[in-house]
């Protein structure tokens, strides 16, 4: 009866093969370890490639957004001050204008000081026109004389408030309320000036003459 038996392999076969076989399985774990990092590190750049000039136009566009809020700050501050300033300069020859044409505390007070002075000189008038015109004539030409010059300046003032904006910011419109307050003192001013002046010149109404 014959046996067959099966050879254990020798030592020197095993670590030969074992040898053989390391090179190989080191080999291929150096390839997957190389190649993941490298897949691993391109994406990241890539994606910071991708969001840097993103970030970029973000802070741009926020910088721009600062200025500009900057700007319409100080293009609203400096407009809110000359808005009122001819707002108040409006209504200022408005009221003078309106003061001017009513008889004005100061226009009072100086034709009773020459309605003193005509008493004072009356008593060397010779004949009763010149009594006439000290007593009465100068203080009337005197009222007209300073309700003149207030009209004059409530006319001034809204002519100037009126013109400002054609000299100032381009495209700068003042309120209407605005314009129409100083329409209002530019009416008041002419009408004004037109009747202290005919008073003056005793145009208006003359002085009464006595009976010779």
């Amino acid at each position: 009866m014959d046996t067959t038996k099966t050879l254990a392999p020798t030592a020197a076969e095993t670590d030969a093969a074992e040898e053989q076989a390391a090179p190989d399985t080191a080999a291929a774990t150096t390839a997957a370890e190389g190649a993941a990092p490298a897949d691993g590190a391109t994406e990241p750049a890539v994606e910071a490639d991708a969001e840097t000039p993103a970030a970029t136009e973000a802070g741009a566009a926020g910088d721009e957004d600062a200025e500009f809020d900057e700007d319409a700050a100080d293009g609203e501050d400096s407009g809110h001050g000359s808005g009122v300033g001819a707002a108040a300069t409006s209504i200022v020859a408005a009221g003078l204008g309106l003061v001017a044409l009513s008889g004005s505390w100061v226009s009072r007070v100086i034709a009773e000081r020459q309605t003193l002075i005509g008493q004072i000189e009356s008593v060397n008038a010779t004949t009763a026109k010149e009594k006439i015109a000290a007593l009465y004539g100068d203080a009337w030409h005197m009222t007209a004389l300073v309700n003149g010059v207030l009209s004059t300046l409530a006319l001034l003032l809204a002519a100037f408030v009126l013109a400002r904006p054609a000299f100032g910011t381009p495209g700068r419109v003042l309120p209407v309320w605005v314009r129409s307050v100083s329409w209002a003192a530019v009416a008041l001013g002419v009408l004004g000036v037109l009747v202290f002046g005919l008073m003056y010149f005793d145009l208006l109404v003359a002085l009464p003459t006595a009976a010779q």
